[in-house]
């Protein structure tokens, strides 16, 4: 058995084709990437766009790698710092320039196929849960959301942020910690 045989059905396809390769990395992830941006982000538009800009970096990244670095990669925990980055520079942007006129955001629909009692209550508990991690430092934020909602290990976390472990998981105990403060206030 080769070294190639012993590494995840990702990092294989993607040494044996690039294109194929990136799209068993997208079919791997995509609902992952999503569901973290749309934590981070807490609007469907939004978290589509991160996506989007997320998996196009990691393409054009692949794109200039060797072997050897692919052979290497650890895919979640690559895919999802790519994401995290990409989210830290959109907050950077918005913060720079004035907040759009409410009038211009787009309403995101409901899915015909749902219940609209369930839709109503998920909606609503989405809304809370988003408006409450919007309160928290985007540090604080991203270490919950990582661990809590996406449920990465710490040892991960710490590699997609780029920081100590002990690090994390004080970010994540202080988040949750305000989380359980402000949920209790409202």
């Amino acid at each position: 058995m080769s070294a190639i045989d012993c590494l995840d059905p990702v990092r294989k396809a993607l040494l044996d084709d690039l294109d194929e390769g990136f799209a068993e990395l997208y079919g791997a992830y995509r609902g992952l990437v999503f569901s973290t941006a749309l934590r981070l982000s807490g609007r469907w538009a939004d978290a589509e766009d991160l996506t989007a800009e997320a998996f196009l970096r990691a393409y054009r990244a692949l794109a200039g790698y060797d072997r050897a670095r692919i052979a290497e990669l650890q895919p979640r925990a690559w895919v999802m710092t790519i994401l995290m980055n990409v989210w830290r520079n959109c907050a950077r942007h918005k913060s720079r320039k004035p907040p759009p006129d409410l009038y211009d955001e787009p309403i995101d629909g409901a899915d015909p196929g749902q219940d609209v009692e369930d839709a109503a209550v998920r909606r609503e508990t989405s809304d809370e849960l988003s408006d409450l991690l919007d309160l928290l430092p985007a540090e604080q934020r991203a270490a919950v959301v990582l661990r809590h909602v996406v449920d990465l290990p710490v040892s991960e976390i710490a590699t997609v942020l780029d920081l100590p472990q002990g690090t994390v998981k004080s970010h994540v105990s202080r988040g949750l910690k305000r989380l359980r403060a402000l949920g209790g206030a409202r």
